[in-house]
């Protein structure tokens, strides 16, 4: 194929809409890629070094208000612009992961005839994926489970698309974290949004897990106003932590949010978990892609607002208990892993274009 085909990648905002993207982009390389993305999110700074990125200035469309003369005004006004971009730049097609940056790149692309591939990664699909799927061309989900909300739409199951990190099999040493190798290891993902409530469960549960012989990496993401009130030395805390990929894997086990793109870490690495859906999600939708990894026995679930430090801490002493759960717990993650996920997107995505 000629390298003059042109592809709009729409991706904005969290790691769960950019990581998916990028991991995808990068089996694209017969396209010649731009990037839609607003000002001030996650986008501005792991984009343009790879490509040239446009910024729309457009928010949310889950707020209060949708029908509010503002709101409309600033989709009309993405609408136009994205419309301008890619008609003066003569693209093939656009390709989103969701979020609202989706709604005016669809209606877009839709208006001046071009097909468009959406990528959903949660188990219960967002707002702008449900409104708007019927436009697009073809929509590639992260969770089987998700075609059910998409009735009137042809739907191909691919997985959620991670890291080229996370695609190494081998053990790769920490060498700035000083874990023994025989000890257990828990690794506490807070995520950046909603991390405070399990980072206190954690603090006042991890003193039974020293006791133990357990040793604790706990990343706490950057607005935790207690950071500094534990101290062990089987405790390292960082807001977060570069080689995901390699932490994940040294894991024994893993307490976390649930969003789709962290789950699907977990799958690849083989990692067990306890997972604390973040209860303020959008439609809670952390608690559906939680169900997902329950139902096969790759995670235990636990609601926040009936978790209390006490449970969390005998929840993970029954599991340091048990290598063989821990061990069967690992096998059925592993097992829900889709591991080409960004080549079969890839792929998908050409055969669209080039129909």
């Amino acid at each position: 194929m000629a390298h003059t085909s042109k592809l709009l990648i729409a991706a904005s905002g969290t790691g769960g809409h950019l990581f998916p993207a990028i991991a995808t982009a990068a089996h694209l390389s017969d396209y010649s890629i731009e990037w839609l993305g607003v000002p001030d999110r996650l986008e501005t700074q792991l984009v343009p070094q790879t490509y040239p990125l446009h910024l729309i200035n457009f928010e949310g469309l889950q707020r209060r208000g949708l029908a509010t003369v503002q709101v409309f005004g600033k989709l009309a006004n993405a609408i136009i612009v994205t419309r301008r971009l890619l008609s003066q730049g003569q693209f093939q097609g656009v390709f989103t992961t969701g979020g609202y940056i989706a709604a005016p790149a669809i209606i877009a692309a839709r208006s001046l005839g071009l097909p468009v591939i959406l990528h959903e990664s949660n188990a219960l699909p967002g707002k702008v994926t449900r409104w708007f799927s019927p436009w697009c061309t073809a929509v590639a989900l992260g969770f089987e489970a998700a075609a059910a909300y998409l009735p009137r739409t042809q739907t191909i199951c691919v997985g959620t698309p991670v890291r080229d990190a996370f695609r190494q099999t081998e053990r790769s040493p920490l060498v700035d974290l000083p874990i023994p190798d025989d000890v257990p290891l828990i690794v506490v993902v807070g995520g950046s949004q909603g991390a405070v409530a399990v980072n206190r469960l954690v603090r006042n549960a991890a003193s039974a897990w020293f006791e133990a012989g357990a040793w604790v990496v706990h990343l706490t993401g950057t607005n935790d106003p207690d950071v500094d009130t534990l101290k062990h030395p089987h405790y390292i805390a960082r807001p977060f932590y570069d080689d995901m990929a390699g932490l994940l894997r040294r894991a024994d086990l893993a307490i976390s949010r649930a969003g789709a793109g962290t789950l699907t870490e977990f799958a690849i690495t083989a990692t067990p978990s306890i997972l604390i859906p973040y209860p303020f999600a959008a439609e809670d939708h952390q608690t559906y892609n939680a169900a997902v990894f329950a139902a096969t026995g790759a995670a235990q679930v636990c609601q926040q607002s009936a978790l209390k430090a006490e449970h969390l801490q005998e929840k993970v002493l029954n599991l340091l208990r048990s290598p063989e759960q821990l061990q069967q717990m690992a096998k059925a993650t592993q097992a829900l892993a889709i591991a080409d996920s960004a080549e079969q997107l890839a792929l998908f995505i050409q055969k669209v274009l080039n129909t």
